[in-house]
C-alpha cells in the first residue's frame, strides 16, 4: 500500500524466538508497537525462521529486536524505509564462541520515487503559466488588445466589483496632513491583495481536503510541532476574514447604515454560516439521510460563523471614539491600537479564560493541564486523555457522537477517543486570530495609500508575533511552555500563524496593490467567491468530474492527478462566475 514497505525478518538464531517492535520518529514519548514474532531457525534443515511485516515509510522508524530468552535486547536499528521497497532484516550469530548477534538490513528491491508526480505536475503548471505570460505579452499589442476587450467587455465587471462595500480606495491621493486619517470618501477600487490572499488560502485548502495526492506532508500534523503546509490554511482564512471585517464595517457605517441594521446583517450571516456547516457541509448524504444521532456539530463554517459574530460585534460597538479620528494620541506609533483599548481588554479576558480552562480545569483520569494526544503517547499513561480539557469540554457539552470521530492523532498515536479540532475551547483562540486580522485591516484604514507605513507595520506585527511564539515554545517542538498545536489551536499556534500571515499579506500587498507586478490571478477569482467554492467543493467532493474511479488506488500519481484536476476545476468555475458577474455573498 501507499506509504508502506515490505520487511522480511530472517532469524538464523537456533532455539530463540524473536520479538520485533517499532517506534515512529514522529511519535513523541511513545511506546514501541509490536509487529511480529519470528520463530527460531530449523538447525537440521538450515532454514531460518521468517516473518513478513509491513512498515511505515512516512517517517523514520526505530526497530527493536528482543530475544524470547530473558527478553534480552539484541539490536536496535533506525532507518527510513522507502515506499514500496522490499527489505530483509537478517539476524544471525557472528561467532559461536562469543555469541555476538548481528542485525543486517538488506535492500532486496529498491523503493520507488513517489515524488516524481509532484515534479511532473509542477512542470505542467509552469508550462501553463508560460503560455499565459506569452498571452499577456500579446495583449500589449494594440490590435490584439482591442479585439479581446471588445469581446470580453471587462469594464462592466470591474465596475460591479469595485462598487462593493468593504473595498478600500487605493486611487485616492494620500493624506496630506502629518497624521494619518481614516477614509471619509466612498471606496472606488477594491484591494485585490485581500481577495488574492483569501483565494490562495482557499485553493490550497481545497487541494488538501481532496487528498493532496495522498502525500503525508499534505496532511495535518498528528499533534504538536512541525508546521505542515495544511496547518496554516484555515488560520489564514480566519485572519483575512478579520481584515475584511474591519474594511466592510467601516464602509457600511460610512454609507450611513445604522448600527442596528449592521448588527442584523452580522447575526444573519453568522446564522447562515453555522447552519450551512451543520446541515450542508458536515453530513455525508451519500451514506444516507441526515440523522441527529451521529451528526457532527462543530466544523469549519460553524467556527467561522461564531468567530465572525464575536469579532464583528466587538468592532461594531467599540469603534465610536476611534472612528471620529479626533482622539489625541499620546503615542503616534500606537494610534491604530490605543483607541481600541476596550477590544484588547476583551481579547485578553478571553485568553485568560482559555488559559484557566486549559491548565486548571480538572479532567477525570487525566493530569491537570494535559496538552497531549493520549493513546500511546506519553508512554501510554493517559490513553483516554486526548486533547485534555479541550476534548473533555466537547465530550461533556456536545456528546462523543457529535464531534469528529477520526482525529489526525489516531494514526500515529493510535488514539481511540473522538476529538474535534474545531471544538469549543479552541474557538477562543480562533477569535484572537481573527482579531489580529482585524488589526491588519485597521492599519490599512489608518494609513490609506501610505504603502511604506502599512508594510512596515505589517512587518513589525510579524516580528512581535514571532517573538511571542519563540518565548511560548522555547523554539522547540515539544519542550515549550505551550507547544504549537493546530488540533488544540494553542495560543502559540495563533501567534506563529499570524506571524506568517502578516508577512504573506505584506508580500501580496506589495506585489498586487503597490507595484502591480501581479494581478492576483488565478487566486483572485476564488477569493471573490470563497463561500461558494468552499461549500461547493465539500458538497460535490464525491461526484464526477471532481472524483472518479481510479485504476490504481495505491498510486500517488493518480491521486495527485485527480486532486489537482478537481482543484483546477474550482479555479475555472470561479473565473467563469467572475466573468459573468455572479458573486455569492452571505
Amino acid at each position: 500500500r501507499m506509504d508502506q514497505a515490505l520487511l522480511l525478518v530472517c532469524n538464523e538464531l537456533p532455539a530463540q524466538d524473536l520479538r520485533l517492535a517499532a517506534l515512529s520518529g514522529a511519535c513523541h514519548q511513545c511506546l514501541y508497537q509490536f509487529l511480529a514474532f519470528i520463530p527460531p531457525s530449523n538447525g537440521s534443515l538450515r532454514k531460518p525462521g521468517t516473518a513478513a511485516v509491513m512498515v511505515d515509510t512516512q517517517h523514520p522508524l526505530t526497530l527493536l529486536l528482543n530475544s524470547s530468552v530473558g527478553d534480552r535486547e539484541l539490536c536496535k536499528i533506525q532507518y527510513h524505509f522507502g515506499e514500496f521497497g522490499n527489505y530483509s532484516l537478517v539476524v544471525k550469530t557472528l561467532s559461536s564462541s562469543t555469541k555476538t548477534v548481528s542485525c543486517d538490513l538488506v535492500i532486496n528491491e529498491g523503493p520507488i520515487n513517489s515524488y516524481l508526480p509532484i515534479l511532473f505536475a509542477f512542470l505542467v503548471y509552469m508550462g501553463i503559466l508560460a503560455i499565459l505570460i506569452v498571452g499577456h505579452l500579446f495583449m500589449k499589442i494594440d490590435p490584439v488588445r482591442n479585439w479581446v476587450y471588445k469581446k470580453l467587455n471587462p469594464r462592466e465587471t470591474d465596475r460591479l466589483i469595485n462598487s462593493e462595500l468593504g473595498s478600500p480606495n487605493t486611487t485616492d491621493s494620500a493624506s496630506s496632513g502629518p497624521t494619518p486619517r481614516l477614509w471619509g470618501t466612498a471606496s472606488r477600487q477594491r484591494l485585490r491583495s485581500l481577495d488574492t490572499f483569501r483565494g490562495l488560502s482557499l485553493i490550497i485548502m481545497v487541494f488538501v481536503n481532496y487528498g493532496g495526492g495522498k502525500y503525508w506532508f499534505f496532511k495535518h500534523e498528528s499533534w504538536n510541532g512541525k508546521l505542515h503546509f495544511p496547518s496554516a490554511l484555515f488560520s489564514r482564512f480566519v485572519f483575512i476574514m478579520g481584515t475584511s471585517i474591519s474594511l466592510s464595517l467601516s464602509s457600511m457605517l460610512r454609507w450611513g447604515s445604522s448600527k442596528q441594521k449592521v448588527l442584523g446583517k452580522i447575526l444573519w450571516r453568522s446564522f447562515l454560516l453555522i447552519m450551512l456547516g451543520i446541515i450542508v457541509v458536515n453530513p455525508n448524504y451519500c451514506l444516507g439521510p441526515l440523522s441527529w444521532d451521529n451528526l457532527r456539530i462543530p466544523g469549519v463554517l460553524q467556527r467561522l460563523g461564531f468567530t465572525y459574530l464575536v469579532v464583528a460585534a466587538l468592532e461594531l460597538f467599540t469603534r465610536a471614539g476611534a472612528e471620529t479620528g479626533t482622539l489625541e494620541m499620546p503615542c503616534l506609533a500606537l494610534q491604530d491600537i490605543l483607541p481600541y483599548w476596550p477590544q484588547w481588554i476583551f481579547i485578553l479576558m478571553l485568553e485568560v479564560i482559555w488559559l484557566c480552562l486549559t491548565f486548571l480545569l480538572p479532567v477525570p483520569g487525566c493530569p491537570r493541564g494535559y496538552l497531549g494526544p493520549g493513546g500511546i503517547g506519553d508512554f501510554g499513561n493517559y490513553p483516554n486523555c486526548t486533547g485534555g480539557a479541550a476534548g473533555y469540554i466537547d465530550r461533556l457539552l456536545l456528546g462523543e457522537k457529535h464531534i469528529y470521530q477520526h482525529p489526525s492523532s489516531s494514526v500515529i498515536y493510535q488514539t481511540t477517543m473522538p476529538y474535534d479540532p474545531e471544538g469549543i475551547l479552541g474557538t477562543i483562540n480562533t477569535i484572537f486570530m481573527a482579531f489580529l486580522g482585524l488589526q491588519a485591516g485597521k492599519i490599512i484604514l489608518f494609513y490609506k495609500d501610505q504603502h511604506k507605513q502599512i508594510m512596515s507595520r505589517f512587518f513589525i506585527w510579524s516580528i512581535v508575533m514571532g517573538i511571542i511564539s519563540a518565548i511560548l515554545t522555547k523554539c522547540s517542538k515539544e519542550e515549550g511552555f505551550i507547544p504549537i498545536n493546530k488540533n488544540l489551536w494553542s495560543i502559540s499556534y495563533v501567534t506563529t500563524m499570524s506571524c506568517f500571515a502578516f508577512i504573506l499579506l505584506l508580500l501580496i500587498y506589495y506585489l498586487v496593490d503597490v507595484k502591480r507586478l501581479w494581478s492576483g490571478a488565478p487566486f483572485f477569482y476564488p477569493g471573490m467567491n470563497s463561500i461558494l467554492v468552499y461549500i461547493g467543493h465539500e458538497v460535490f467532493e464525491n461526484y464526477f468530474p471532481f472524483k472518479w474511479k481510479m485504476q490504481d488506488s495505491q498510486s500517488h500519481a493518480e491521486h495527485l492527478t485527480q486532486n489537482l484536476t478537481a482543484t483546477t476545476l474550482w479555479v475555472i468555475i470561479s473565473y467563469l462566475l467572475y466573468r459573468r458577474r455572479i458573486f455569492w455573498k452571505i
